[in-house]
């Protein structure tokens, strides 16, 4: 009689895990089970409001906060792991954000598209190379970082809206127009290509997460980011050319795209016959040159770009014509660095130095008699990388010494309503000071760092 109890209740248990079972796969027709959602819930809170609440560190919400938004993200083919993206609208976004989850196959509950309401109360704000992200916290060397939302109370604080899952129109943008303001929002890109070197290379290394390169006929290049563990890890990278959409990611200052699937891949279009990577712009120029009275290896030339976008500073030169000369003599090459938009670009002979009295580094450092080394009595051009000359200070053939271009022991700074280069020397474009106040100049010698503005336009 026990025994058969025993097989009885066996029998049971084994029925009631069958029913258990089918209670939380797909159906018969292989559909996502149904899952509660809210309708009574409410957000009381922007995504802006969220990300001007951080200063520093990890802050916890204790305020019965509610944010909502639309899943861009998805899991579906293992390219995004541990991390739910969300923008605030469906189209033309405002803004993005992540939250950290330990669910896995979580596009079975949060598909692409989906409405999300986020309980905040209880969850943490943080960064993580440079970026915001939501989730729960753990400690390492007594210093408390945002982490992954345990699996268990994750539908507590994420909680799908009733609305039907709705298209996403990605934001169409340029590689030259990526800001802050696109990180963790859908995008799309057009006319990019896989760089020339990766051809012929899957989209990642096996159990690796690997960085791949898009590029335009211009020359602008954005990092793919791939998962090895992605469904597609082992396809070989497109040859062609055309569209792709994709989660705009963030590290530190480089912006990487990532893709859900290789379906936001359309490249039909036959590559760009040969990418264009020099350029030019009136709108990069000098601002700024110093000869400090108290301090000979404190000089520098700060450049200014006044453009909207970043430009390759490839094949551009500084050039310097010492005194009199009408023949160059020295000449710095920028090829391997580029100028932000609206930033600036120094240059010193002594970095060293410069980083002593300035408190920062240069962003390029010349030689002793360079470009950047003058005196004050020399002539400077900025030159393109088709020769064309952008932007001059001084006269070529003309010694400084007595003139309106003479800045020894002083400072040459650019006017602020100058935002374009002259290869004509232009004496009214600046505000010069010297240790003379010839031709209309100014006699105050300069002393660093206290009358000078390194990287300050």
């Amino acid at each position: 009689m026990i025994r058969r109890n025993i097989r009885l209740f066996r029998m049971l248990l084994f029925l009631l895990g069958l029913c258990i079972v089918w209670a939380c796969v797909k159906d018969s027709n292989f559909n996502a089970p149904q899952k509660a959602c809210e309708t009574a819930l409410q957000a009381n809170i922007s995504f802006d409001e969220i990300k001007s609440m951080y200063t520093d560190g990890v802050i916890q919400f204790h305020d019965d906060l509610v944010m909502e938004g639309v899943v861009i993200s998805s899991d579906l083919a293992s390219n995004f792991f541990g991390t739910l993206h969300f923008q605030d609208k469906a189209k033309d976004p405002s803004s993005g954000l992540q939250i950290e989850i330990d669910l896995r196959d979580s596009h079975l509950f949060y598909e692409e598209g989906s409405k999300i309401l986020i309980r905040l109360k209880g969850l943490y704000l943080g960064s993580s190379k440079g970026v915001l992200k939501l989730g729960g916290v753990f400690s390492s060397f007594g210093n408390l970082s945002v982490g992954r939302l345990p699996a268990a109370v994750v539908a507590q604080h994420i909680i799908k809206a009733c609305d039907k899952p709705g298209d996403i129109t990605p934001m169409e943008i340029t590689m030259g127009q990526l800001s802050d303001k696109h990180i963790n929002t859908l995008v799309l890109i057009k006319d990019v290509q896989i760089i020339s070197e990766e051809l012929g290379l899957p989209f990642a290394v096996k159990e690796e997460e690997t960085l791949r390169t898009l590029t335009n006929c211009k020359g602008d290049k954005l990092s793919l980011k791939n998962s090895g563990y992605a469904d597609f890890q082992a396809n070989l990278l497109p040859e062609a050319r055309g569209s792709i959409v994709g989660v705009i990611l963030k590290e530190h200052k480089d912006f990487l795209l990532a893709i859900r699937n290789t379906e936001d891949i359309v490249f039909t279009e036959e590559r760009c016959e040969k990418i264009q990577d020099e350029f030019t712009s009136n709108l990069i120029f000098i601002s700024e040159l110093a000869d400090p009275n108290n301090n000979t290896e404190a000089r520098f030339v700060e450049l200014y770009n006044a453009g909207s976008e970043p430009l390759s500073l490839k094949g551009w030169k500084l050039n310097r014509y010492t005194n009199a000369n009408t023949e160059i003599s020295a000449t710095i090459n920028l090829t391997d660095y580029s100028i932000g938009a609206k930033s600036t670009f120094l240059i010193s002979p002594n970095a060293a130095e410069f980083l002593t009295v300035y408190g920062f580094s240069p962003d390029f450092s010349g030689a002793a008699n360079g470009p950047a080394d003058s005196n004050g009595d020399d002539n400077l051009e900025l030159v393109d990388p088709f020769g064309v000359v952008i932007d001059r200070f001084g006269v070529v053939g003309e010694d400084g010494s007595g003139t309106n271009h003479e800045f020894e022991d002083g400072r040459a700074l650019r006017n602020e309503n100058i935002n374009a280069g002259n290869s004509e020397y232009t004496f009214s474009e600046w505000t010069i000071y010297n240790d003379t106040g010839a031709s209309g100049t100014i006699n105050l010698p300069q002393n660093a760092p206290e009358d000078f503005s390194p990287g300050i336009r």
